[in-house]
């Protein structure tokens, strides 16, 4: 999401890292290729003006120039400015306590209009609140059908009235079966054009007026950037929008729509679409998504893609397991099990603050092969010995290794990955976030992520320098300190 303004941001923050003395001048080349960086992702021009104005003001100041570290200082000041550019946003939809809360969502052809009431959908359900669907769009002829799938697919009631060519009624109609089926939130599934055109607004406006919809909100396609931003501002006219959808997110989308949608129209992103899948729809959160912009992750987002991948009992069980060392490779192997949905790992790594660098490796066919190959080999073994592998000899890795369809050296190398995670992960065990992140970056410093025998975390190297005995033994030593770190946080 955003590299390229991503890397555009950290070639500016690193020009000025090494500077031992930082002036002026050295600030002002910074912040050129800051600015550079955000014309390239297609943000507004205005926005961009505004935002340089902001972080120029703060940056070029002495308490900046004469600090200690003052590209660090610089990464907080457009790390500020950023969040006030995407924020304020509140991302709840304010539902009533009695009546269902209608929500209609319009936008253009393309944008993913359909698609997104299916997410939203799921994302109800998640907090187990039970919504209904209204098949609304009657211009494109395969759109009530897709509904009726979606809803299917998700087991959400769709109601639709294919032989009715009034929306407005259909839309009245929808309303009244969601109230008598005790749905507790409505979404409307509008009509959209290829273009905006009086027609379009017009229908939207006696949806608007004769329904009622507690919100409203446009949905617009991230990938074409300042029309989508158009788009926000002609609809706003119209309709007074309570926010924007954004989708298609994880395409080459530059960020310029995301960046400048609030700023332009004054109507907050309350939701990112990510993904394809059903589940690919976030809250917007404009200090999670500086946080990403800046490759400083975003842990609240990847703590929450975690409660959706475990529920609460099995997290508090491997919590209990891995605190009191009885975490063993069949629990390895559920988990494994879990994030082996694609997508799901790379997308985890880049949410986490300092792991981004393994996004791209844990998404590719090699990792998932990876993925294969270690649950086809815990599969292999027996009870005994996925609870306690220090029992396997080299004639069970052999037998293991036949019974998978894999090279004995997979097992073996397996065996040494969970034997250095496990301390790791009861070191984890019952400490909050910060304690876990401080954990994570201690164990980047001492080398164990770059150990070759780490396969599934391995990235590409510019050299291909083999490590030397010295370095290995040094590798080790850094390693089995970091055991013994892990052992005395625990006690």
């Amino acid at each position: 999401m955003f590299e390229n303004l991503s890397e555009g941001l950290q070639s500016a923050f690193k020009s000025l890292s090494g500077k031992g003395k930082l002036t002026e001048g050295n600030m002002r080349d910074g912040l050129e290729i800051v600015q550079k960086s955000l014309l390239e992702a297609d943000v507004s021009y205005p926005v961009v003006q505004d935002f340089m104005a902001h972080v120029s003001e703060k940056a070029l100041g002495k308490r900046v120039l004469l600090s200690l570290r003052p590209h660090e200082e610089l990464v907080q000041i457009v790390n500020d400015e950023l969040i006030n550019i995407l924020g304020p946003v509140d991302s709840s939809l304010h539902l009533k306590s009695e009546g269902p809360t209608i929500i209609m969502l319009c936008g253009l052809q393309g944008s993913g209009k359909t698609t997104t009431c299916g997410k939203l959908s799921q994302l109800l359900k998640e907090e187990g609140i039970k919504p209904m669907l209204v098949a609304a769009d009657l211009q494109r002829p395969a759109a009530i059908e897709q509904l009726h799938v979606i809803g299917k697919q998700l087991d959400v009631p769709v109601y639709s009235e294919p032989d009715n060519k009034n929306p407005v009624k259909v839309c009245q109609n929808g309303v009244a079966k969601a109230k008598a089926e005790g749905a507790r939130v409505v979404i409307l599934d509008t009509a959209g054009r290829l273009a905006i055109d009086e027609e379009l607004m017009a229908e939207l406006q006696k949806i608007d007026k004769k329904v009622g919809p507690d919100q409203v909100y446009l949905v617009v396609d991230g990938m074409t950037g300042q029309d989508a931003v158009n788009s926000a501002g002609a609809f706003n006219e119209s309709l007074e929008l309570n926010g924007v959808i954004m989708t298609k997110l994880d395409g080459d989308a530059r960020g310029g729509a995301l960046l400048s949608v609030k700023h332009v129209t004054g109507v907050p992103i309350k939701f990112i679409g990510t993904g394809e899948h059903f589940d690919a729809l976030e809250p917007f959160r404009p200090e999670g998504m500086a946080s990403r912009i800046l490759q400083m992750g975003d842990i609240v987002q990847a703590a929450r893609e975690a409660h959706r991948i475990v529920d609460e009992a099995e997290r508090e069980e491997l919590e209990a397991k891995m605190a009191s060392g009885d975490f063993t490779l069949d629990d390895f192997k559920k988990m494994m099990e879990k994030v082996a949905k694609p997508g799901l790992m790379g997308k985890m790594m880049g949410l986490m603050p300092g792991m981004g660098q393994f996004k791209d490796a844990m998404e590719s066919e090699e990792a998932a092969g990876g993925i294969r190959q270690t649950i086809g080999a815990i599969n292999s073994m027996t009870m005994a010995e996925r609870k306690n592998p220090k029992v396997i000899d080299a004639q069970r890795r052999t037998r293991i290794a036949q019974g998978a369809g894999v090279q004995t050296p997979v097992v073996s190398q397996l065996i040494k990955q969970f034997e250095v995670m496990k301390p790791l992960m009861a070191g984890m065990a019952g400490k909050g976030v910060g304690d876990r992140m401080a954990m994570m970056k201690q164990l980047q410093g001492s080398g164990v992520m770059n150990d070759p025998t780490m396969s599934g975390l391995k990235t590409k190297q510019s050299t291909g320098k083999r490590l030397s005995k010295k370095e290995r033994e040094k590798m080790k030593r850094q390693r089995e300190k970091m055991k013994r770190q892990l052992k005395r946080n625990k006690k």
